[in-house]
């Protein structure tokens, strides 16, 4: 059963950079359609970008488009969501989600998920 594991986040100022990472075990990474959600206080968790498992398409949320890139390393079994000037509503948990589908950008459809990891955007 795949197992994915986050690392990265932490506390940055706003303008900053972080980059996430989303590694995974038992089983190839590269066949599954992985989606980065963010969980803002009080809010909904929403996918923000997203790879296909098709032909490594990407998707970006209005928000972060121009911002954050979603990558994959085959040879690490890992993506990696790079977010550059960050703002303070950039701030929330992010979690990496896995499935089988062509896309992973609703959190019903995704069957493997990360632990989660908080993002803080302040001075």
């Amino acid at each position: 059963q795949l197992q994915l594991v986050q690392s990265g986040g932490g506390l940055v100022q706003p303008g900053g950079s972080l980059r996430l990472s989303c590694a995974a075990s038992g089983g190839n990474l590269e066949n599954y359609a992985v989606g980065w959600f963010r969980q803002g206080p009080g809010k909904e968790r929403e996918g923000i970008a997203g790879i296909s498992s098709i032909d490594d398409k990407l998707y970006y949320e209005d928000s972060v488009k121009g911002r954050f890139t979603i990558s994959r390393d085959n040879a690490k079994n890992t993506v990696y969501l790079e977010m550059k000037s960050l703002k303070p509503e950039d701030t929330g948990t992010y979690y990496c989600a896995a499935d089988l589908n062509a896309w992973v950008l609703t959190p019903q459809v995704a069957r493997y998920w990360g632990q989660g990891t908080l993002v803080t955007v302040s001075f």
